[in-house]
């Protein structure tokens, strides 16, 4: 009997230190995703629920078509960000060894919630616009446009609906993980709305 007390535990132990060790894992990049969401007037769960399904916050990881960082940024789209900001030394960098800057945290945070913004843009006053950004952000935003589209006259497709437009099937697994992840941040009592009052992050 003592010996099942002490296996017990020990198990209790090592399940109680790998979740710690998760939460930490998961949330240690908090303070950089509000802050850069704050800049690009995102809500940082959507931009947090992102970054979990892209690479579970691992800064390390590249994807199979030269994906960068904790927001699989790619080489292109770190490019625009550098035009943009006009900033001669970032182009520059960005040109030459785009992965160096594409890994480093922060600045991944950055360029993926400036690519978002550029993106809700386009949805603006489109009802439930969370499902058509995270679409246009894994797809390409002319597929989003392309499965958004409704006749002259038809109201615009609900959240649910768009996803069900959506063709490819790995962007519609990627776009139902998310929103649902999102959604279970928000809770049910809470609207979704990516352009935020409030950009503190809800309790996880």
């Amino acid at each position: 009997m003592k010996r099942l007390l002490v296996i017990f535990l020990i198990v209790l132990t090592i399940a109680g230190g790998l979740y710690f060790f998760n939460q930490y894992w998961i949330h240690r990049y908090d303070g950089l995703i509000a802050r850069q969401a704050n800049v690009y007037r995102l809500d940082p769960d959507l931009v947090w629920s992102v970054i979990y399904e892209e690479t579970y916050f691992s800064p390390w990881k590249n994807g199979k078509h030269g994906e960068v960082g904790l927001m699989q940024i790619t080489p292109t789209v770190g490019r625009e960000w550098a035009a943009e900001t006009g900033m001669h030394d970032l182009e520059r960098q960005m040109n030459e060894n785009p992965g160096s800057l594409l890994r480093e945290p922060e600045r991944n945070i950055q360029i993926g919630c400036w690519y978002l913004e550029k993106i809700y843009e386009q949805y603006r006053d489109t009802p439930d616009p969370e499902p058509r950004i995270i679409a246009a952000y894994n797809a390409g935003p002319s597929r989003a446009a392309e499965w958004s589209k409704v006749s002259p006259g038809d109201r615009p497709l609900s959240g649910d609906e768009f996803i069900n437009r959506i063709e490819i099937a790995s962007t519609r697994a990627y776009v139902s993980s998310i929103m649902q992840r999102y959604r279970k941040l928000k809770g049910p009592a809470q609207p979704t709305t990516t352009l935020q009052n409030s950009l503190s992050p809800s309790p996880r």
